[in-house]
Order: structure tokens, then C-alpha cells, then sequence
């Protein structure tokens, strides 16, 4: 059936004897196709201008087509080819536009070569004028004025640079400087050596004070007198006397608890050598037994407590006293000065 399409003057009389060689009527191919009779005559005897828009159009010529068994495609392109769409402008061919923006860039392009030559050239040229090859120095001989001390007319030192020297010893902490004889006036029978040796005593440092190196537990620090930090991994259980445990912990190193004050238990641990014990803040050595009652470092917290006080009120009665010893013979110095100046007169 295609051939008929083919070998047919025009779309119309190849759908007209299509038609006929099938036997069917256009009110048979109207109710096959859903297009009205009218328009299939209208395809038939090509009076394409009774046919509604281009679009419906071509979709008549193809269902037409199709309920008649021929090629829908080159039905088709057939009416297209003997409807022309006059309503879309021609359009240049492709490529001229193109062209014609590629003749005009030749130019420019060739514009742009030239000025960034000259450019680059002109930077070279400045590059090579200020380069110059070393030359020796034009001074014959150094002048006065820049020897060292320089006088016009005598001979001049030439500034030099002489060999390294040693570097200087390390810095040492002076030694207590004693004013001379104050002291004696002032403290009666201390020499100058005791007061020396005295200085140097209370210059000591004192014991290890407490650090905390990571997490404290336990007591406020205002509440505690005793201190447990763990220098290893070790275990610390405290219980107390009916057996309820107050604090339970695998600490870490550098972690700490405070004991509180007043409380009745037992500390538990898995190492005493891995527990410094500090008292009133300052370092009371290690832990001895795995068993340790908590009553036994408190009491001995407010032993140390007391006697640091009592040795602080001993030390402020002695400075009271030796203040007033001193007060007097710098009162009898005075009035033996006095009494001399007197005579003297």
C-alpha cells in the first residue's frame, strides 16, 4: 500500500484509492479515524485550506492513513511538502553569521598580539638597562672619618672586628648580701655569719605542696584536711563502720580525693605505694597499709595543724622580743652618744 502513496499525483488521489481498493465508505473511515467526514473529503480532493490549524491537520493525514494500512510517516511529509507552512520566516543558513564573526576577530586578535609583544618587550628593555656588571670600588684609600676615633691629621685606628670572646659564665643567684655592723647592733651577739646561715635556713623550700593534675572527688577543699592522689591506676574504695561505701573509684593518675573531717571509715586501696597522702596541702609521704582508718589521717592533720600553729606563735614571741631587745640598745647607743657629746662640751 505504501506504493500507492508513491506512484499517486498528489496525497489527495493516493488516499482516494486507498480508500476504494479497502471498499470502505468515509462514514466507515469517520467512525475508525474520529474525524469528520468533511475533512477526509477535504484530504481526499486536497482543499487543504478547508482543514482547521496545521497541527490538526497532520494529525487527520496520519490517523487517516493508518486506518487505511499506509506508511503514516510518508503520508506525512507528502502533505507537508504540498502544504508548505508559510507562517515561519526563512532563516539564513547556518554558518554565515559565524563566518562573518571570525573575519572581524582576525584583526582584534591580532591587535591584542601585538600590544602584549610591545609590552613584554618594553619590561625586557627596562630589565636589561638597569642591570649592570660589578665594577671595583672607586675609593683609593679609607677615610679619617671612618676609622675609629678620628682626628684629622694623627694616626687613626681602622675599625676592625677582632677575634670571638668567651661567652659570659651562667647567671648564679648572688649570695645574701649582710649590711656590716647593722646587724650586730641590731641582734645583740649574732655575727654576720649566723644571720647568713639564719637566712639561708628560712630560704628552704618547703615540703611538696598539693598539684591537682586532673579530676579531685570528694570533700570541699574548705571541708578536708587530707588529701589522697593517685600517682598510677589504682583503686580506692572508703567505707564506713556500718558498711556503706561513701566513695568507690578506679582513679586515674594525677586524680585526687578529699577526705572530709569528722567522719568515721575505713580507706580501701589496691596499692598504697600509688597514693601520696598530703596534709593541710603539703606532701605527708605514701600510704602504708591497704587498710587505713580515715580517722588516723584526720588525727594526724590536726596534730600537724596545732603545731605549725604553736611553732608560728613561738617564732612571733621571739621577733617581739628580739625587736624590743634591739629597740633598747639602739636607746642606749643614743644616750651613750649623748652623754659623750655632754662630757665633750
Amino acid at each position: 500500500m505504501t506504493s500507492v502513496l508513491v506512484e499517486a499525483l498528489s496525497l489527495g488521489a493516493g488516499l482516494r484509492a486507498a480508500r476504494k481498493a479497502s471498499g470502505r465508505s468515509l462514514n466507515e473511515l469517520s467512525r475508525t479515524t474520529k474525524v469528520h467526514p468533511r475533512f477526509l473529503t477535504a484530504l481526499e480532493e486536497g482543499d487543504f485550506s478547508a482543514l482547521p490549524s496545521r497541527v490538526f491537520a497532520i494529525g487527520y493525514v496520519r490517523a487517516y492513513a493508518m486506518a487505511l494500512g499506509l506508511d503514516e510517516q510518508l503520508a506525512v511529509e507528502r502533505f507537508k511538502r504540498e502544504s508548505p507552512d508559510l507562517s515561519t520566516p526563512l532563516q539564513p543558513p547556518v554558518g554565515v553569521a559565524f563566518q562573518e564573526v571570525r573575519r572581524r576577530s582576525q584583526p582584534v586578535l591580532i591587535a591584542v598580539a601585538v600590544i602584549g609583544v610591545a609590552v613584554v618587550g618594553w619590561n625586557v628593555f627596562q630589565r636589561v638597562n638597569l642591570m649592570r656588571a660589578a665594577q671595583p670600588s672607586d675609593i683609593a684609600s679609607v677615610p679619617e672619618s671612618w676609622s675609629l676615633g678620628a682626628v684629622p691629621g694623627q694616626a687613626n685606628v681602622a675599625i676592625g672586628i677582632g677575634p670571638a670572646r668567651p661567652a659570659p659564665p651562667d647567671q648564679t643567684t648572688p649570695a645574701l648580701y649582710v649590711t656590716p655592723g647593722l646587724e650586730e647592733q641590731l641582734a645583740g651577739a649574732q655575727t654576720a655569719d649566723q644571720l647568713a646561715a639564719a637566712a639561708y635556713q628560712n630560704s628552704r623550700p618547703v615540703a611538696a605542696a598539693f598539684n591537682p593534675r586532673g579530676a579531685v572527688y570528694g570533700a570541699a577543699a574548705t571541708a578536708s584536711q587530707v588529701v589522697l592522689q593517685a600517682k598510677k591506676a589504682a583503686s580506692l574504695v572508703v567505707r564506713q563502720g556500718d558498711g556503706r561505701v561513701l566513695f568507690a573509684r578506679q582513679l586515674a593518675p594525677g586524680e585526687a580525693w578529699r577526705a572530709p573531717m569528722g567522719v568515721s571509715a575505713t580507706v580501701d586501696v589496691s596499692d598504697p605505694a600509688a597514693f601520696d597522702v598530703y596534709v593541710n596541702g603539703e606532701h605527708g609521704g605514701m600510704l602504708t597499709d591497704l587498710l587505713t582508718p580515715l580517722t588516723q589521717l584526720n588525727a594526724r592533720a590536726e596534730a600537724m595543724a596545732r603545731q605549725a600553729a604553736a611553732q608560728a606563735q613561738a617564732q612571733a614571741q621571739a621577733a617581739a622580743r628580739r625587736t624590743a631587745a634591739a629597740a633598747g640598745a639602739a636607746g642606749q647607743a643614743i644616750n651613750g652618744g649623748l652623754n659623750a657629746a655632754t662630757r665633750t662640751q
